[in-house]
């Protein structure tokens, strides 16, 4: 038996004016302060006020969002007393958006104990709405939350299916100011989260068709909107269409793999995000040619090849996870981000250091779980080694 959680999808342009439909009293906004900066924040209050709801805008959420971020969140819920919560922003603010709800309807939980396996009993004093502003997490469509541990350095996994949004707003323009960096980032991750949500050992009928799609859209698409976001003429129809494409595809892996699980490049990414910052896209990015290469060499790369083929790249079936692999690096390259660890600028000592800590963390992540071939512990210390250094997998 399977479940397949999803909220209510408005997407396209001008879906965020929908907002109007919403009857809201009180609306806590979770977001960054950067996008309070460049002005995304403000037309989101402005839909909200229309309707007399009152709003309260908390915006002390940084990249890798921190349990001592959800705790102050959940202060001011408790405070403010909304009816609905609206997360607006990356998956950091999205995230943090969905813990805050969790400890705000049960202010018996730590954010440790938000898990899979209990009852929330959530909506008996708000609602989650989800507005994405970067094309490539999908946390606006997952109920995954990820949240980092900076006492312990790590990152913990949390989430249970009861906490996935009420309303997901999907508005290409809210993301189509993003900056060439961002850009790469964040399509690196809509891509990871579709190639392992098909591959993982999870994944499901109606997850594949999903992340079939988006992975084929991404790798198409990709390149033009990294172009976009360099270009004087930004509004033209053909960068118009592939950030519209980008945003979309993202919500559809999202659902591919939210509803799946990812896998290897995750549990490694997850733990180079929470000891070097490392922007979460680029880290799983960087690793996933690597996984790829990894898994293809395991006892039944099928899925792999089957997924290889089925984007367009010809060969031998023996050959295609290496093709995908180099594929994948092209793409890297060809949108100005790096292809191993090194290239990002990581001190190989510190990096050394560190090892033994990732390769614990790494192990222990659940994204490993699903992973199409199971690391041993030295594999996994070498896989390491490898995407730092560059060198192809060859074990």
């Amino acid at each position: 038996m399977w479940h397949f959680v999803s909220p209510r999808i408005v997407f396209g342009e001008s879906s965020l004016s929908s907002l109007e439909e919403i009857s809201m009293s009180r609306a806590l906004v979770v977001t960054d302060n950067n996008l309070v900066q460049i002005g995304l924040v403000e037309p989101v209050l402005d839909l909200i006020k229309k309707s007399g709801c009152e709003v309260l805008v908390f915006d002390d959420v940084e990249p890798d969002p921190t349990l001592a971020a959800v705790e102050l969140g959940k202060v001011v819920a408790n405070d403010f007393q909304p009816d609905w919560i609206v997360g607006l922003g990356g998956g950091s603010p999205m995230d943090t958006a969905k813990a805050i709800w969790v400890l705000y309807e049960r202010p018996d939980l730590i954010p440790a104990m938000i898990n899979p396996f209990i009852k929330l009993g959530l909506r008996e004093k708000s609602r989650l709405i989800t507005i994405p502003t970067t094309s490539g997490t999908g946390a606006e469509i997952t109920w995954g939350i990820v949240l980092t541990d900076s006492e312990n350095n790590r990152k913990m996994g949390l989430g249970n299916r009861e906490n996935a949004a009420d309303i997901a707003l999907v508005d290409p323009a809210l993301a189509s100011g993003m900056p060439p960096q961002l850009t790469a980032d964040t399509g690196l991750d809509a891509l990871t989260h579709a190639v392992e949500g098909f591959i993982c050992t999870w994944h499901t009928d109606i997850t594949d068709g999903l992340c079939l799609n988006a992975a084929r859209e991404i790798l198409h698409y990709l390149p033009t909107a990294y172009e976009a976001s360099q270009s004087d003429s930004p509004n033209q129809e053909r960068f118009k269409l592939a950030r519209e494409k980008m945003h979309n595809s993202a919500t559809s892996a999202g659902m591919g793999f939210g509803n799946a699980m990812a896998s290897l490049a995750h549990a490694i990414g997850h733990v180079l995000g929470s000891v070097f910052h490392i922007p979460h896209g680029r880290a799983v990015g960087v690793c996933l040619p690597y996984t790829i290469e990894f898994a293809a060499r395991g006892e039944d790369p099928s899925r792999i090849a089957d997924l290889a083929g089925l984007l367009g790249i010809k060969g031998a079936s023996s050959k295609l996870g290496g093709k995908f692999a180099a594929a994948l690096r092209n793409l890297s390259q060809d949108i100005g981000n790096p292809v191993c660890l090194a290239e990002v600028g990581l001190d190989k000592k510190n990096f050394d250091d560190q090892l033994e800590k990732m390769v614990d963390d790494a192990f222990n992540d659940t994204q490993i779980i699903t992973a199409p071939r199971a690391p041993s512990y030295q594999e996994l210390e070498q896989l390491f080694q490898y995407i730092y250094s560059g060198q192809p997998i060859d074990f």
